[in-house]
């Protein structure tokens, strides 16, 4: 086993039961079919973990302390791990060695720890090693970063994959705080999912402290070549040195978002609100850690067209990380919410028109999926089905952009006042709590429709959560400027492409034109089309994605070396999967995919190398 440092301060674990009690929050008591713990019997409260990073091997060295309740007087409780090498456990401050067990591993859900307790046990410590390729972790070598200079880690916990980097109580129903201390080689600085540092440590040892409640799935850790660039009084920008400047200057909104979204359905409560911008192959535009959201470099446009992402995440710090999903059943909750939260503040803050057009392609973005997967689908209902299954088939436009129609309905049968005030109380009422669909629904029943049948038929919510497809009551979504857009295209191939160059300039609107163009594009109107715009060279990825599509549909070659330029560079799982998607449709697209992917595959997190994998099976 591989001792940890001594260098690690000795965290304290000055807490009683009731304290422990107080950190944590009630359990909701609805079965979690990804977690193979049983929080009813014995739940974590708290922990205390130390950590040392090692980039050689790609192994971290763990010790997690956990503070628990017996609620039960059970005599066991049960972690979840995934391919974790667990050293020892011992019991209370004074560490009594105990016989641990490791059940049969699952594919999806891994081994369940089982630890032996007593009534009076508080403190379970478990000694455990992480393995190269754990499915949370991704090791970056120099050459995969902005700088070029030094490794990078990222965690990536969502939905299940932090039992893969520490054991604990895997389910989004399960909540406690944590310390941590972590050493990192000097030269490089850690960050977490807490209060954080703004400068790096000479010693290489980090401390943190999250004092709120929260879900296993939104521990994160971050280590790498990075500064810190403040926005405002209470938020700001770690990035690698050559990305900061970019970084900050793109986000320079973000404290008018937070105040916007405070405005809205009340205080943020995290604390700070900073944004780390990780190396392009962070497979998600962004992930709503708690006080550091980690953001795709991808959204750094040198325009702050693709800030969204940004104002999406802030409102997790509300929808999803306040008040959270009880299951990965229940994402919508989580999803649904924060698409809706996240177009108020896009509208408040850059106006009605722009939150108009990225409606529309959010509609366009659930009509394509429902159009894959089939209206008929089990998938494409609201409440999720997904026991056996990987959770992460959940992440789609069904929880985002259903959920976000479904919300907009309500919003239109009771009006936007009142839906506003009752979000807000729903916020307050469930704050550092869970809840389940049919809570909600329970909620929104007597507290803004007033138990009135007459007004809950004709929302249809039965049908918006619990049926396929799209109820035919959506709200209809346009924009006054994909209409013009919408007639110039009607005269596309009979008038130079000067008016339409002049009138399609934001990205919304370019990415409107690019699902607009005809579908028998000839190879001079595609060399036409891009000298007008510069699609394929855009340095806009939501551009590039969109036009890569189009240009490998119709053979135009000379986009492909942008193309594979992309795929290697780029690990954002969003603009991997329609591009490769399209590859595949023929025979000689599939070659060509395949062997770009043998270079691209060491760059991609394996959110993304194992949705492409099974693609190109």
């Amino acid at each position: 086993m591989k001792v940890l440092l001594l260098l690690f301060t000795t965290l304290l674990f000055g807490c009683n039961q009731q304290s422990a009690r107080q950190r944590g929050t009630q359990l909701n008591s609805v079965p979690d079919p990804h977690t193979l713990t049983d929080p009813s019997a014995a739940v974590v409260r708290h922990l205390n973990l130390e950590l040392a990073v090692d980039f050689a091997t790609k192994e971290l060295t763990g010790k997690a302390s956990w503070v628990i309740e017996n609620l039960s007087n059970s005599k066991e409780i049960v972690f979840d791990t995934k391919n974790l090498s667990i050293q020892k456990v011992t019991i209370g401050k004074e560490e009594h060695d105990v016989k641990f067990a490791l059940d049969k591993q699952d594919s999806i859900l891994g081994s369940a720890l089982r630890v032996p307790v007593e009534a009076t046990t508080t403190i379970i410590n478990i000694y455990y090693n992480t393995q190269p390729n754990a499915g949370a972790l991704q090791w970056l070598a120099p050459q995969q970063t902005a700088g070029k200079q030094h490794p990078f880690l990222l965690t990536q916990s969502q939905p299940i994959l932090a039992r893969s980097w520490i054991p604990c109580q895997d389910g989004p129903g399960i909540r406690f705080t944590y310390n941590a201390t972590v050493r990192v080689p000097p030269a490089l600085m850690a960050v977490m999912s807490a209060e954080n540092k703004q400068q790096r440590s000479d010693s290489g040892i980090y401390y943190f402290k999250q004092t709120k409640a929260i879900p296993s799935y939104l521990l994160a850790l971050a280590v790498g070549d990075l500064a810190f660039q403040p926005i405002d009084s209470r938020t700001g920008v770690y990035a690698e040195p050559v990305t900061l400047k970019k970084a900050a200057y793109e986000f320079a909104d973000m404290g008018k978002m937070v105040t916007t979204a405070e405005k809205l359905y009340g205080p943020y409560r995290w604390g700070r609100y900073d944004v780390l911008v990780l190396p392009p192959s962070f497979p998600y535009g962004g992930m709503e850690n708690p006080n550091l959201t980690f953001l795709t470099p991808t959204v750094i446009a040198g325009d702050r067209s693709l800030v969204s992402v940004v104002a999406h995440e802030l409102a997790h710090s509300w929808s999803g990380n306040l008040v959270t999903n009880a299951t990965w059943n229940d994402m919508w909750l989580n999803e649904g919410f924060t698409t809706y939260f996240e177009r108020r503040i896009v509208e408040e803050v850059y106006g009605v028109e722009e939150a108009k057009m990225q409606e529309v392609l959010g509609r366009q973005s659930l009509s394509a999926e429902l159009a894959d997967k089939g209206a008929s689908n089990k998938d494409t209902k609201l409440k999720g089905e997904l026991a056996g299954r990987d959770p992460d088939a959940a992440i789609g436009d069904i929880a985002y952009e259903k959920g976000y129609a479904f919300i907009r309905t309500i919003e239109e049968a009771v009006g936007r006042n009142k839906l506003d005030t009752f979000l807000r109380q729903y916020f307050d009422k469930n704050a550092f709590q869970s809840q389940t669909t049919e809570q909600f629904l329970v909620s929104l029943k007597s507290e803004l429709l007033d138990n009135s049948k007459t007004l809950a038929d004709s929302i249809r919510i039965n049908d918006w959560v619990y049926q396929p497809g799209i109820p035919n009551n959506a709200p209809a979504v346009g924009s006054n400027a994909f209409r013009k857009i919408d007639s110039l295209v009607f005269k596309f191939r009979d008038q130079p492409l000067t008016e339409l160059r002049q009138n399609v300039t934001s990205t919304n609107e370019k990415l409107y034109l690019i699902s607009r163009l005809p579908v028998d594009l000839i190879p001079q109107e595609l060399i036409a089309l891009d000298k007008a715009f510069a699609f394929t060279n855009s340095g806009n990825a939501e551009i590039q994605t969109a036009w890569y599509v189009v240009a490998i549909k119709h053979g135009y070659r000379a986009a492909y070396p942008a193309i594979e330029k992309f795929l290697t560079r780029v690990g954002r799982r969003k603009f991997l999967v329609p591009i490769y998607t399209e590859l595949i449709k023929t025979a000689e697209g599939k070659t060509w995919a395949k062997e770009v992917y043998k270079r691209a595959r060491p760059n991609y997190h394996p959110v993304a190398y194992n949705t492409i994998d099974a693609l190109l099976r």
